[in-house]
């Protein structure tokens, strides 16, 4: 497995992989919005956002910058999942979204795929020198919370989301890496 950063020549894989979800009425989380692109826009003005997200220097004051990227299978070059690594927080990003969102495909879900993805993300934060890394999910959602405490996570609060309309739990995965420590909470505007 390994992660891909998107471009114009995974456009139908991408395509395939979101039409997927729909397929199997499966919620879609960390995508860097390419499911909302393809609705009302282009995969070629999805790729442009997310480039336009690694460019700290011009990130709107409203957003976060971020890296997003599709995880493949090497064997067959499959998108088996997509993962957002956000690189500082706002204050809802900090209560309520964290620093990573990420999904797995329906038909690929149960093979470990989502334990693996994280742990490969929380080796891209080590190489960044951040070590606390908050992410969040449903607490509905079961297999994405044992994702989570299989990768370290410690659950620091669960509360219900006005945004979300569901019960949200938020975990913490603390790190020691041997770079300094750079705190991933830092905060974007007010």
């Amino acid at each position: 497995m390994k992660f891909v950063f998107p471009d114009i020549s995974r456009k139908e894989a991408a395509i395939q992989f979101i039409n997927e979800f729909y397929a199997y009425h499966s919620e879609i989380n960390g995508s860097g919005s390419l499911d909302k692109y393809l609705k009302k826009s282009t995969y070629e003005e999805w790729l442009k956002k997310v480039i336009a997200d690694m460019d700290i220097a011009n990130i709107s004051p409203s957003k976060v910058p971020s890296l997003t990227y599709f995880y493949v299978r090497q064997e067959d070059d499959k998108i088996v999942g997509m993962i957002n690594l956000r690189l500082a927080l706002n204050d809802f990003l900090r209560k309520e979204g964290g620093n990573i969102g990420y999904c797995i495909r329906p038909t690929e879900r149960r093979k470990h795929y989502g334990s693996n993805m994280l742990k490969d993300a929380l080796k891209v934060y080590d190489t960044l020198g951040i070590s606390e890394v908050i992410i969040s999910c449903d607490k509905s959602n079961i297999a994405s919370a044992n994702v989570i405490k299989n990768c370290g996570g410690e659950l620091e609060a669960e509360f219900y989301s006005e945004t979300y309309k569901e019960v949200i739990q938020k975990y913490m995965i603390r790190k020691q890496g041997q770079l300094p420590v750079i705190r991933s909470v830092l905060f974007i505007g007010t």
